[in-house]
């Protein structure tokens, strides 16, 4: 019966796919689906959603972060903290070496916003018309583009995907980074290697770059607009409280938007709930977005898969398949199972989210190093979403950055990552 709820919550996804069927229908589809499945287990309704409640109050934390975050986003952009460091970054972009900049420059962004979305729709779009200039092939640029922003998805201190990990792990998130930061090296340099010999060996239009004169016609550019986001950074390295971290960014924005751009504070509450939006059609893809109203989405998603996830647990419907992966971690060590899970979650979930809780439930208990297996979740769950073409991480950077979908094979760093962990797994046994 498990197998027929997990097989028929599949045709449910995949079905919604091939219709272009919003993913937050599918995943209310399939809660009706698990309540139904713990209704035939003999359970009560008010039981099954407890459990569910039970799922969603293990991550409560993280929608606070959330609501800062949309603020967050939306007060950058209205600051012209965002657009000021796209200029400023901009300008030493020579062709020979687009690629390895293209790759570094949405890690950058990626870093200092935390949020994928966030730098496709910034650094991601900037790169990619620049790379349409160059004359350099839409796969590869692509292909760095969705390498880069999902740099910060994993490393990020404002990173949602980080939080939530660190949340499902109980652990601290300023360890997670710090112990990610050796061995996120080794991929990091080899992606790097790989965009410079393949921008190096391109017959790209040498066309001298002009200055974004857009950016500067809409904002008031200083030096002191990078303040929020170097606030990020050095607050970050103080290991100051994430949510404080935050807020401090979110005053000094607020305080640049008035000061510096003249905006009214009254405009600055409405940008905050709704994002910060431009007519100009040329603009609005780099400037457009962030808001509370922003995250609602991903909010709600995070909120049925978690509930999915507190069903799961109190149900037994993945008990089958954690005894598989449990049996196969005591001969290979628990990184194997655990980049199986993530690969499987992934295919069947179309979303980072469910498929980080589900491989977190179904590989949480097969090590007691809570440190080790968060860096593991880092390590597959968080990058092998962004490398299924169906799935809203890989989906949504694509179609917003104009790539096509044979970037994924592109990819280097979020395909060099689980490689590389799955290389030390097999050299240290032990530890895995």
């Amino acid at each position: 019966m498990e197998n027929l709820v997990i097989a028929l919550f599949c045709l449910i996804l995949f079905g919604c796919i091939f219709m272009d069927v919003p993913l937050l229908l599918a995943l209310f589809a399939g809660f009706l689906l698990f309540v139904a499945y713990g209704l035939y287990k003999k359970y009560s309704l008010g039981a099954v959603l407890k459990m569910a409640l039970a799922g969603i109050n293990n991550v409560k934390t993280i929608f606070l972060v959330f609501l800062l975050i949309g603020m967050l986003t939306g007060l950058w952009r209205a600051s012209g903290t965002i657009a000021y460091i796209i200029s400023l970054a901009t300008q030493f972009i020579r062709p020979s070496i687009f690629l390895l900049l293209a790759f570094l420059l949405n890690c950058a962004i990626s870093f200092l916003l935390g949020t994928s979305f966030g730098t496709a729709a910034t650094m991601g779009v900037i790169t990619m018309s620049i790379g349409n200039t160059l004359g350099v092939p839409a796969f590869y640029t692509g292909g760095a583009i969705l390498s880069g922003v999902y740099f910060g998805d994993r490393m990020s201190p404002v990173s949602t995907s980080a939080l939530l990990v660190s949340v499902l792990t109980e652990t601290d998130l300023y360890t997670n980074i710090r112990n990610m930061a050796l061995d996120t090296l080794p991929p990091f340099l080899a992606a790097s290697l790989i965009y410079l010999g393949v921008g190096l060996s391109l017959p790209v239009d040498q066309t001298l770059l002009a200055q974004n004169n857009a950016l500067e016609s809409l904002y008031q550019f200083s030096p002191i607009l990078v303040l929020p986001a170097l606030s990020i950074l050095v607050l970050s390295f103080f290991h100051v409280n994430v949510k404080k971290n935050m807020g401090v960014s979110i005053i000094l924005a607020f305080i640049l938007c008035v000061a510096v751009q003249g905006s009214a504070p009254g405009e600055l509450l409405s940008i905050m709930l709704f994002g910060f939006h431009v007519q100009d059609p040329v603009l609005a893809p780099m400037v457009n977005g962030g808001g509370i109203v922003s995250m609602l989405r991903v909010g709600a998603i995070v909120c049925l898969s978690s509930s999915f996830a507190g069903i799961f647990q109190g149900t037994g419907l993945l008990d089958g398949v954690h005894a598989v992966l449990e049996r196969l971690s005591q001969k290979t060590g628990y990184f194997v199972p655990t980049l199986l899970s993530a690969i499987f979650t992934a295919l069947i979930s179309c979303n980072q989210t469910l498929s980080i809780i589900l491989t977190s439930q179904l590989c949480g208990s097969l090590t007691d190093n809570k440190n080790q297996f968060a860096i593991s979740l880092e390590d597959t769950a968080v990058v092998i979403s962004p490398l299924i073409p169906w799935s809203i991480a890989c989906a949504t950077v694509l179609d917003t950055t104009g790539s096509p979908r044979e970037s994924i094979l592109f990819a280097c760093y979020l395909i060099l990552v689980p490689l590389w962990a799955l290389l030390k797994s097999f050299r240290h046994p032990a530890s895995a």
